[in-house]
C-alpha cells in the first residue's frame, strides 16, 4: 500500500515546494513519508490510532522527531492511505504535534459549530485535514506518469527474467497481457521476443517496443508465431535483436 500526502500536507507541514505534476507525490524522499510507506505497506498490520481525534479515524507514524497522521480510506479507493498531517515532536511542550493537533481539531470544531445551525457532536473536526478534489484530481493527472513507470519495471523484469532463462515471462497489465522472451547465445546478438494478448492501440503498441532494452526502435518485425508454440486469438508478437552488452550488463545489474 502507498501512502501519498496531501498537497496540504507537503506545502504546509512538510515546507516542501510541490514538485511537477508529471512526478508523483508518493515517491517524495522525506523520512516521515518513507516511514509511512514502510508502516503501511502491509495491509493487515496493526497501527496506533491517535485517540484523540474522535471524528475521524487516523493513525500515528513516528520517525526520529517526525510525527504524522496517515488517514485509511476506503480499500478500494484510487488512494487507500493519505499523509494528512505532519510535524515534529516536543516533548511536554504544547507544541508537540499530537497536542497541537488535537488543539487545532478542537478549535476547529468550534469555529464550525458556531458557524453552522447542526452542531458537531464529537470533540473534534478534522475533516478539513483529509484530500479535497485538487488531491484527486492531482492523483489522475499522473496516470499516464504511473502507467510508464509500471511498464519500465515490467519490461526491464521480464527481459532479465527471460535472459536467465531463456522462457516467456509474462504480467498482467492494465487491459492486456504483455509476454517476453528473450534467447541469447554468449557473445552473440539475443533474439528477442514481445507478445502483446488484448486489444492495445498502436501507439500503446510503439510505446511498449520503444521500451525493450537494448533493441533498435526501428527493428521490430511482426511475426506470426513464438519460438515454442503458435499464436493464439487476440495475440501479436514482435521480434527483435539485443546488443549482447546491453544483456550482459543487464545480467550484471540483476546479480
Amino acid at each position: 500500500m502507498t501512502v501519498r500526502p496531501t498537497l496540504r500536507c507537503v506545502r504546509e507541514d512538510l515546507r516542501l515546494p510541490l514538485p511537477p505534476v508529471n512526478i508523483p507525490l508518493d515517491l517524495i524522499d522525506h523520512p516521515i513519508l518513507v516511514k509511512a510507506r514502510e508502516q503501511f505497506a502491509n495491509p493487515g498490520t496493526p497501527h496506533e490510532r491517535i485517540r484523540a481525534i474522535d471524528d475521524t479515524v487516523l493513525f500515528k507514524v513516528k520517525v526520529n522527531r517526525w510525527r504524522g497522521a496517515v488517514y485509511l480510506d476506503e480499500p478500494d479507493a484510487e488512494i487507500p492511505a493519505w499523509l494528512v498531517c505532519a510535524g515534529t515532536r516536543e516533548d511536554g511542550s504544547a507544541n508537540d504535534f499530537y497536542t497541537a493537533l488535537q488543539h487545532q481539531c478542537q478549535n476547529a470544531r468550534q469555529r464550525y459549530n458556531a458557524a453552522n445551525d447542526k452542531s458537531l457532536t464529537t470533540d473534534t473536526h478534522s475533516r478539513h485535514f483529509l484530500p479535497d478534489n485538487d488531491d484527486h484530481d492531482r492523483y489522475r493527472l499522473q496516470s499516464a506518469t504511473r502507467f510508464a513507470r509500471r511498464l519500465n519495471t515490467a519490461i526491464a523484469e521480464l527481459v532479465i527474467g527471460s535472459l536467465h532463462d531463456g522462457h516467456e515471462h509474462a504480467v498482467d497489465l492494465a487491459g492486456f497481457r504483455l509476454g517476453v522472451q528473450v534467447r541469447a547465445d554468449h557473445g552473440h546478438e539475443a533474439y528477442v521476443a514481445i507478445r502483446i494478448t488484448g486489444s492495445v492501440p498502436p501507439n500503446l503498441i510503439a510505446v511498449i517496443l520503444h521500451r525493450v532494452p537494448g533493441c533498435a526502435p526501428d527493428g521490430w518485425f511482426p511475426e506470426s508465431s513464438l519460438p515454442e508454440r503458435e499464436l493464439m486469438p487476440a495475440e501479436q508478437v514482435w521480434s527483435n535483436l539485443m546488443d549482447p552488452e546491453q544483456a550482459a550488463r543487464l545480467l550484471a545489474r540483476d546479480d
